[in-house]
């Protein structure tokens, strides 16, 4: 028969798993507004490679930017939980760092619609090709990271086959991105045009860079977790 203590301890325990189970929750929306902030940046990249600037590109801006702002205010309450609640203590850094810099990536798919949306530029249709598979490797190197932080709570011993998938796709995009700058340099535009075009280019392989970035802090922290 349980003592007092032994009840109340019991209710305790109870209520910790039941916050980290909240917890978790959170962690998994988070990482689904990443994912969804993913499909919509090569949705609008594609739409703005086939019409330009379009009622369609500002609105696919303006669900990024809910994204973000929602992404924010999970990654306020999952802060406010770690701390107020003393849930895992051991990995509560870690936790917190993987969250800031994954919300990095949000930032980039919005900023990188920004530029599209302000500077136009003018993406001729022989680079178009190049243009959607280095966006589509980008946003294969996100959900892949996404997918391998929704089972570091769970299952970090499985995090090392997503991460070696974004380290993949980051690589590709990187090819992909050299043989795009080779084409437009070699092409006959003027030179301010195949600068600005190569900017464009750094825009969109930027967020591969970052997710590759979040994916090794991944690794540190799943072996940690491990060990």
């Amino acid at each position: 028969m349980l003592t007092q203590k032994g009840r109340f301890n019991l209710m305790i325990s109870a209520r910790l798993f039941r916050r980290t189970k909240e917890l978790e929750s959170q962690v998994d929306k988070f990482f689904d507004q990443l994912s969804e902030a993913a499909v919509i940046y090569r949705l609008a990249v594609r739409g703005y490679l086939r019409a330009g600037v379009s009622e369609e590109l500002t609105a696919r801006l303006e669900n990024v930017c809910a994204k973000e702002t929602e992404a924010d205010s999970l990654r306020r309450q999952i802060e406010h939980a770690l701390y107020t609640n003393l849930l895992i203590p051991d990995s509560r850094g870690d936790v917190l760092g993987l969250i800031e810099t994954a919300d990095e990536i949000l930032s980039l798919f919005k900023s990188s619609l920004w530029a599209f949306e302000v500077e136009t530029p003018e993406i001729h249709k022989d680079l178009n090709a190049g243009y959607r598979r280095l966006t589509n490797m980008v946003v294969k190197s996100v959900d892949e990271l996404a997918a391998g932080c929704r089972v570091f709570f769970r299952s970090p011993h499985l995090v090392s086959s997503y991460n070696a998938k974004v380290t993949l796709y980051e690589k590709e995009a990187d090819k992909i991105s050299y043989a795009l700058k080779k084409q437009i340099f070699s092409s006959d535009l003027g030179l301010v045009e195949k600068i600005h075009l190569r900017e464009f280019v750094d825009h969109i392989d930027a967020i591969a860079d970052q997710a590759e970035d979040v994916a090794d802090r991944l690794m540190i922290y799943a072996v940690k977790r491990q060990s």
